[in-house]
């Protein structure tokens, strides 16, 4: 059952991290990268709770000895969006935000910049862009967005979307950052569909709300963040804060 206004912070914390094990546990600067994460969305005044939602007894623990609120779920659920539905099955919200448990330069204002375009009705679900550094235009690990002039997602890609064919001055391009806000009939009906085949082939959950018209808005931000995947993304996440 929804509850009318409230909005909900999660943030799925899964231990067996394929590039990186053990990730959300990792210490940056003194503190495990969870830390970093749940004290961010806690300083962000919209969201009315955070909850953490692991399936690992040991992130469970971490939570316990911190008096951090956590979920458990099944470990067979696939991915991060999967987890916050899962929460929401016990967790009555209107507005579900799914927090990534790697992202340590997490800030309120990635949250408040996300929940902005809930304004308008029609909005189903929310991300955020930032403008994509040079050396990233080309890189596919960078995902890049297309939008319409209102914000509305027209494309996700690996590839430098939009291509410069003629070579004229480069128009902006957009780098996603990995955070969605669902409503919560959203989440149920995105919770249901199969994988799409662009979502497939490019190895992007995003696009299986766009192919089944679900109206996702990117809302822009001027605050970049660092994704943890590797130990050079670590070391260079510590760099900066302790900056």
């Amino acid at each position: 059952m929804t509850q009318p206004n409230r909005i909900l912070g999660v943030i799925p914390a899964r231990l067996a991290s394929t590039r990186l094990p053990r990730k959300v546990l990792r210490t940056i600067a003194g503190r495990p990268m969870l830390a970093w994460v749940y004290d961010a969305a806690r300083a962000c005044p919209q969201l009315d709770e955070v909850v953490i939602a692991t399936d690992s007894d040991e992130v469970a623990e971490l939570c316990r000895a911190h008096g951090w609120p956590f979920a458990m779920t099944s470990p067979a659920l696939e991915s991060g969006s999967d987890r916050v539905h899962a929460v929401a099955q016990t967790h009555p919200a209107a507005i579900y935000v799914n927090i990534q448990g790697d992202e340590p330069l997490l800030r309120p204002e990635h949250i408040t910049a996300l929940l902005k375009p809930f304004a308008q009705p029609h909005v189903d679900v929310t991300t955020l862009k930032v403008l994509c550094t040079p050396e990233n235009i080309d890189n596919p690990n960078a995902v890049k967005v297309v939008t319409a002039l209102d914000g509305r997602a027209l494309y996700f890609s690996r590839a430098t979307i939009p291509y410069n064919r003629d070579g004229g001055p480069q128009p902006p391009v957009w780098k996603h950052i990995g955070l969605y806000a669902y409503r919560a009939a959203a989440l149920e009906r995105f919770h249901a569909l199969a994988p799409s085949q662009l979502e497939q082939t490019e190895r992007l959950e995003q696009l299986r709300l766009l192919e089944n018209g679900l109206n996702l808005y990117v809302e822009p931000t001027p605050c970049d963040t660092v994704g943890v995947d590797t130990e050079e993304d670590l070391q260079q996440v510590e760099a900066i804060l302790t900056a």
